[in-house]
């Protein structure tokens, strides 16, 4: 079950988030490790300026069947061409929850509110080497819409 997240789920969860971000970052070859989390920083600060509060950014908790707070799912709400989407930011549930279905609850529970919301659909990116998270979207339906491929090329010996 989503629902909007407390100020503490927040701050919480920009803690843990913001670094992951940076780690995902340099794993998948995009930035460098020393300048990693600084970058990361910025970024959250510019697509979440307001906090939990950033109007078309709706931060949910992700709670358990007994309402404990196991994760948290970020919306961005889009124009894309003539469709009004919704973009997920984030979905993370915390290491000890995972793999107990909330994600995909989340999941489902995110296109109903899209669906409440009128909009036409939900996107979002994976970092390649998530295979977890592409199995996931992949058993929900989604479907690449681009693909970003890269290949290290070493200096001849």
């Amino acid at each position: 079950m989503i629902r909007p997240i407390t100020e503490a789920e927040y701050e919480a969860w920009l803690a843990d988030v913001v670094p992951g971000f940076a780690a995902d970052k340099v794993a998948s070859g995009q930035w460098r490790e020393d300048e990693a989390l600084e970058r990361s920083r910025q970024e959250y600060d510019a697509l979440l300026p307001q906090g939990r509060h950033t109007p078309d950014n709706p931060v949910y908790s992700i709670d358990d069947a007994e309402g404990r707070h196991v994760g948290v799912l970020w919306l961005a709400l889009q124009q894309r061409g003539k469709e009004r989407i919704a973009y997920v930011y984030d979905l993370m549930v915390w290491p000890a929850q995972q793999r107990k279905g909330h994600a995909e609850r989340a999941m489902r529970d995110a296109e109903d509110e899209a669906r409440r919301l009128g909009l036409a659909g939900i996107a979002l990116h994976v970092f390649g080497h998530n295979t977890a998270a592409r199995s996931l979207y992949g058993k929900l339906g989604y479907e690449p819409t681009n693909l970003n491929l890269y290949k290290p090329i070493a200096p001849k010996p």
